[in-house]
Protein backbone atom coordinates (compact mmCIF):
# COMPACT_ATOMS: atom_id res chain seq x y z
CA UNK A 1 0.00 0.00 0.00
CA UNK A 2 2.50 2.53 0.90
CA UNK A 3 4.13 1.29 -2.89
CA UNK A 4 1.24 2.29 -4.48
CA UNK A 5 0.72 5.64 -2.66
CA UNK A 6 4.38 6.49 -3.35
CA UNK A 7 3.73 5.29 -7.19
CA UNK A 8 0.64 7.85 -7.12
CA UNK A 9 2.69 10.70 -5.84
CA UNK A 10 4.97 10.50 -8.43
CA UNK A 11 2.75 10.48 -11.06
CA UNK A 12 0.99 13.27 -10.09
CA UNK A 13 4.21 15.07 -9.22
CA UNK A 14 5.10 14.49 -12.83
CA UNK A 15 1.61 15.62 -14.42
CA UNK A 16 2.16 19.21 -12.72
CA UNK A 17 5.34 19.31 -13.88
CA UNK A 18 4.75 18.72 -17.56
CA UNK A 19 1.60 20.54 -17.58
CA UNK A 20 3.51 23.80 -15.94
CA UNK A 21 4.58 25.86 -18.64
CA UNK A 22 8.54 26.63 -18.79
CA UNK A 23 10.07 30.12 -19.00
CA UNK A 24 12.11 30.53 -22.28
CA UNK A 25 15.50 31.57 -21.48
CA UNK A 26 18.16 33.10 -24.15
CA UNK A 27 15.46 33.66 -26.67
CA UNK A 28 16.40 36.27 -29.57
CA UNK A 29 13.39 37.99 -31.23
CA UNK A 30 13.09 40.55 -33.65
CA UNK A 31 11.84 43.79 -32.53
CA UNK A 32 8.27 43.33 -33.80
CA UNK A 33 6.55 46.54 -32.35
CA UNK A 34 3.26 45.30 -33.53
CA UNK A 35 2.57 43.04 -29.79
CA UNK A 36 2.94 46.85 -28.00
CA UNK A 37 0.62 48.29 -30.58
CA UNK A 38 -2.76 49.77 -29.57
CA UNK A 39 -5.04 47.24 -28.57
CA UNK A 40 -2.03 44.38 -28.00
CA UNK A 41 -3.08 42.00 -25.10
CA UNK A 42 0.74 41.46 -24.32
CA UNK A 43 2.43 40.92 -21.54
CA UNK A 44 5.07 43.06 -23.34
CA UNK A 45 7.04 45.96 -22.35
CA UNK A 46 7.26 49.15 -24.65
CA UNK A 47 10.20 50.37 -24.12
CA UNK A 48 12.11 53.65 -25.16
CA UNK A 49 15.87 53.87 -25.27
CA UNK A 50 17.08 57.79 -25.44
CA UNK A 51 20.28 59.77 -25.12
CA UNK A 52 22.39 57.62 -28.24
CA UNK A 53 25.87 59.50 -28.14
CA UNK A 54 26.18 58.58 -31.89
CA UNK A 55 24.26 56.81 -34.74
CA UNK A 56 26.68 53.76 -35.16
CA UNK A 57 27.17 50.15 -34.11
CA UNK A 58 24.28 48.25 -32.80
CA UNK A 59 22.13 48.09 -29.52
CA UNK A 60 20.91 45.16 -27.38
CA UNK A 61 17.87 45.20 -25.71
CA UNK A 62 17.31 41.76 -23.23
CA UNK A 63 15.00 40.79 -20.42
CA UNK A 64 15.59 39.49 -16.82
CA UNK A 65 13.76 37.96 -14.71
CA UNK A 66 13.51 40.45 -11.44
CA UNK A 67 15.37 38.48 -8.97
CA UNK A 68 18.75 38.70 -7.74
CA UNK A 69 19.60 35.22 -8.62
CA UNK A 70 18.77 36.11 -12.67
CA UNK A 71 19.68 39.77 -13.22
CA UNK A 72 22.09 40.20 -15.50
CA UNK A 73 24.01 36.76 -15.11
CA UNK A 74 24.93 35.09 -18.11
CA UNK A 75 22.69 33.18 -19.86
CA UNK A 76 19.94 34.32 -17.78
CA UNK A 77 18.01 36.57 -19.92
CA UNK A 78 14.35 35.93 -21.44
CA UNK A 79 14.21 38.01 -24.64
CA UNK A 80 17.00 39.57 -26.56
CA UNK A 81 16.70 41.82 -29.45
CA UNK A 82 19.79 43.31 -31.48
CA UNK A 83 19.63 46.00 -33.82
CA UNK A 84 21.69 48.23 -35.44
CA UNK A 85 21.30 51.83 -34.07
CA UNK A 86 19.18 54.06 -36.08
CA UNK A 87 17.86 56.77 -33.68
CA UNK A 88 15.16 59.08 -34.69
CA UNK A 89 14.48 62.49 -32.48
CA UNK A 90 17.37 60.86 -30.42
CA UNK A 91 16.02 57.60 -29.68
CA UNK A 92 14.86 53.92 -30.59
CA UNK A 93 11.89 51.86 -29.43
CA UNK A 94 11.38 48.24 -28.60
CA UNK A 95 8.99 45.62 -28.05
CA UNK A 96 10.22 43.02 -25.28
CA UNK A 97 7.47 40.38 -25.08
CA UNK A 98 7.67 38.56 -21.06
CA UNK A 99 6.33 35.37 -20.31
CA UNK A 100 3.44 36.35 -17.47
CA UNK A 101 3.23 39.49 -15.58
CA UNK A 102 5.86 40.11 -12.75
CA UNK A 103 8.93 41.55 -11.60
CA UNK A 104 11.57 42.00 -14.10
CA UNK A 105 14.76 44.13 -15.18
CA UNK A 106 15.33 46.02 -18.47
CA UNK A 107 19.21 45.96 -19.33
CA UNK A 108 20.57 48.10 -23.08
CA UNK A 109 24.10 48.48 -24.67
CA UNK A 110 24.94 50.31 -27.37
CA UNK A 111 27.79 48.78 -29.00
CA UNK A 112 28.97 51.96 -30.39
CA UNK A 113 32.03 50.43 -32.92
CA UNK A 114 29.57 47.26 -33.26
CA UNK A 115 32.32 45.06 -32.36
CA UNK A 116 30.18 42.79 -30.39
CA UNK A 117 32.21 43.84 -27.16
CA UNK A 118 31.87 46.04 -24.34
CA UNK A 119 33.91 48.89 -23.91
CA UNK A 120 33.41 51.08 -20.95
CA UNK A 121 35.61 54.20 -22.41
CA UNK A 122 33.16 53.95 -25.20
CA UNK A 123 29.74 52.03 -24.64
CA UNK A 124 27.15 53.09 -23.63
CA UNK A 125 24.39 51.35 -21.55
CA UNK A 126 21.21 52.01 -19.22
CA UNK A 127 19.00 50.02 -16.96
CA UNK A 128 15.18 49.76 -16.30
CA UNK A 129 14.03 52.44 -13.67
CA UNK A 130 17.48 54.24 -14.79
CA UNK A 131 19.32 53.50 -11.79
CA UNK A 132 23.34 55.47 -11.54
CA UNK A 133 25.70 53.14 -12.89
CA UNK A 134 29.63 53.80 -12.07
CA UNK A 135 33.13 52.77 -12.47
CA UNK A 136 32.29 51.58 -8.80
CA UNK A 137 28.93 49.20 -9.40
CA UNK A 138 31.25 48.62 -12.73
CA UNK A 139 27.59 50.00 -14.25
CA UNK A 140 25.65 47.24 -12.98
CA UNK A 141 23.52 48.38 -10.76
CA UNK A 142 21.31 45.90 -8.09
CA UNK A 143 18.09 44.30 -9.30
CA UNK A 144 16.43 46.37 -6.34
CA UNK A 145 16.96 49.43 -8.28
CA UNK A 146 16.41 48.21 -11.59
CA UNK A 147 13.31 46.01 -11.18
CA UNK A 148 9.69 46.91 -12.07
CA UNK A 149 6.46 45.28 -12.25
CA UNK A 150 5.41 44.21 -16.01
CA UNK A 151 1.24 44.00 -15.79
CA UNK A 152 -0.80 42.24 -18.27
CA UNK A 153 -1.17 43.86 -20.92
CA UNK A 154 1.58 46.42 -22.36
CA UNK A 155 4.45 48.60 -19.87
CA UNK A 156 5.93 51.77 -21.11
CA UNK A 157 9.26 52.47 -20.05
CA UNK A 158 12.03 55.03 -20.77
CA UNK A 159 15.46 54.09 -21.06
CA UNK A 160 18.30 56.45 -20.94
CA UNK A 161 21.51 55.53 -22.11
CA UNK A 162 24.67 56.66 -19.93
CA UNK A 163 28.62 56.70 -21.47
CA UNK A 164 31.31 56.50 -18.87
Amino acid sequence: MVMLKFAVGLMLGAAVIATTPAMAHGQEIANDLERCNAGAKGPAVLVDVRGFAAATGSVRVQSYPGTRDAWLTKGAWINRIEAPVHPANGGMRFCVPVPQPGRYGIAVRHDRDGNGKTDFARDGGGFSNNPSINIFNLGKPGVEKAAFYAGPGVTKITINLKYM
